[in-house]
């Protein structure tokens, strides 16, 4: 949230000047993409995780700072909240054996962090949204102590020019408001980042949108809110209303929100990027130095960084990158669309069949969004959100006929998806046994139709049954899921409910 702000003495009153200026950039990337100008195929995926801070009795800790300085390791990075951090895994080149050694480090990284956390009753948590969370944890006075955001905060809510409105109706419903952008901190994803070419960009882009309902559904690890059982997911709602600058009359007329899937398959990322610009006023209007007119005359590679910062504070599911590296820029599809958690090997399960999944389907003849209306897409996303695993969605029908059918998401990924998937990761060169291992983890979640959501709806629901009262029974929940988190066995082996130690404990 506010990624790559620096708002160090920088004067945010001339928006007419910091407009022109992203103007500029953007007839720059224009210029870069006809010029060919953008790195070559690297085949480079990155991986970031953002985390929560729990204590032994499921509780959240706001002690990302202490955290941080004890852990002393530039991997990770403080989040919106204090009970947030992020861990930023380096870019690797897809193929051989790399799941395997993404789930090492990250295995090795997290525990260590987690050590480092227990030293002051803290604790590291991979999960969509920390079921113990109350509204009175998600306040301004809350927010990490970087300059950045706090001033994202002010701008937004000054864009705004009134309270937030939370209202999401699911299993229950929860209406409140929030006078700051505090309660997005209650979302935690994994962010998928995968390098392309300017001339693949829109495939893995369209492609990524296309199965973005399929990962929701298939990852749901975010049932509750502030004490309510809502959508299997509901972090997307939850960001959308966060971050909505818009008052009522601008949702009337039709402008668009912050947090936004899309409206339209796209011919070239520079869609993406004019779109930002054409219907999102900036609300950190800081103007760098660079004159990239003039950088690029004289070859050299300009940063576009109003473009990049713009950028940024629009929330796409599927987000556009540039990025110079080493002197030379290169795009990049940020996937946005996963919670994090439940283990390691969940995480990285996830990334294999998305991987493998977004560059089977890029590559198809036929590919599904010439088949698929980008409205289903859409209404595929809000589906999956609400039922997790048990969600129906349209997809293509097999075979040469046209239109959609409705299929349940199990059948779906079981007989169509999983397959894709294999031969997407097989054309990276990614060896057969780390792709049979992930993508049997996937395989085995829908045969068990377990996710993290329906674990911790079934626990949860567990122990009300065993007599405790709803805020007991979340934190009982919580305190079970970091156990078997840390544990390490992936979602779909994990029991429901509690040992009778634990169970005697909690009561």
């Amino acid at each position: 949230m506010g990624e790559k702000v620096e708002a160090g003495g920088s004067d945010l009153s001339d928006r007419q000047k910091y407009r022109r200026k992203l103007q500029q950039c953007l007839a720059v990337l224009e210029r870069l993409l006809a010029d060919g100008r953008f790195d070559r195929p690297k085949n480079l995926m990155g991986l970031e995780i953002e985390l929560n801070l729990a204590g032994t009795d499921g509780m959240p800790r706001m002690l990302n700072a202490e955290v941080l300085r004890r852990i002393a390791s530039g991997d990770f990075q403080t989040e919106l909240g204090m009970f947030n951090m992020e861990v930023n895994i380096a870019p690797h080149r897809i193929g051989g054996r790399v799941l395997d050694q993404l789930a090492e480090e990250l295995r090795a990284g997290l525990g260590y962090a987690h050590r480092k956390a227990r030293e002051v009753d803290a604790g590291i948590v991979m999960i969509g949204i920390l079921p113990t969370l109350t509204q009175h944890d998600v306040v301004s006075e809350n927010l990490s102590d970087v300059r950045r955001y706090a001033l994202l905060n002010e701008q937004m809510h000054a864009a705004r020019g009134e309270d937030f409105t939370l209202d999401i109706e699911g299993v229950e419903r929860l209406s409140t408001t929030s006078s700051s952008i505090a309660p997005e901190a209650a979302c935690t994803s994994v962010q998928l980042h995968l390098q392309v070419t300017p001339d693949r960009f829109a495939d893995v882009w369209n492609a990524a949108e296309a199965v973005a309902s399929v990962q929701v559904a298939l990852g749901a690890n975010a049932p509750f809110l502030f004490g309510r059982e809502l959508w299997r997911e509901s972090r997307p709602p939850l960001f959308e209303q966060a971050t909505d600058t818009r008052p009522p009359e601008l949702k009337a007329q039709g402008v668009r929100p912050r947090t936004w899937f899309g409206e339209r398959w796209i011919d070239s990322a520079y869609d993406l990027f004019e779109e930002n610009l054409r219907y999102f006023p900036p609300v950190l209007p800081i103007c760098d130095d660079e004159d990239p007119q003039r950088v690029l005359d004289a070859g050299g590679v300009p940063g576009l960084q109003e473009l990049a910062l713009h950028n940024g504070t629009v929330y796409r599911w599927n987000r556009p990158v540039y990025e110079v590296v080493d002197g030379v820029p290169h795009l990049r599809v940020e996937n946005r669309v996963l919670p994090s958690g439940p283990t390691v090997t969940d995480v990285v399960a996830n990334a294999a069949f998305y991987y493998g999944l977004v560059r089977a389907l890029a590559e198809d003849v036929r590919p599904v969004w010439s088949r698929l209306s980008f409205a289903e897409a859409a209404e595929n996303f809000d589906v999956a959100c609400r039922y997790g695993i048990d969600a129906e969605l349209r997809w293509p029908r097999p075979g040469r006929a046209g239109g959609t059918t409705s299929v349940p998401v199990v059948k779906l990924v079981r007989d169509e998806l999983l397959p894709l998937a294999a031969a997407g990761l097989d054309a990276w060169q990614v060896e057969p046994a780390d792709r049979d291992f992930y993508l049997g983890v996937i395989e085995e979640r829908c045969k068990r139709r377990v996710n993290g959501a329906s674990w911790q709806v079934d626990t949860f629901h567990r122990a009300l049954e065993a007599g405790l009262d709803r805020d007991a029974a979340l934190a009982a929940t919580t305190r079970r899921y970091c156990e078997l988190m840390h544990a390490g066995e992936p979602v779909h082996t994990w029991p429901v409910g509690f040992p009778a130690r634990a169970a005697v404990r909690a009561v």
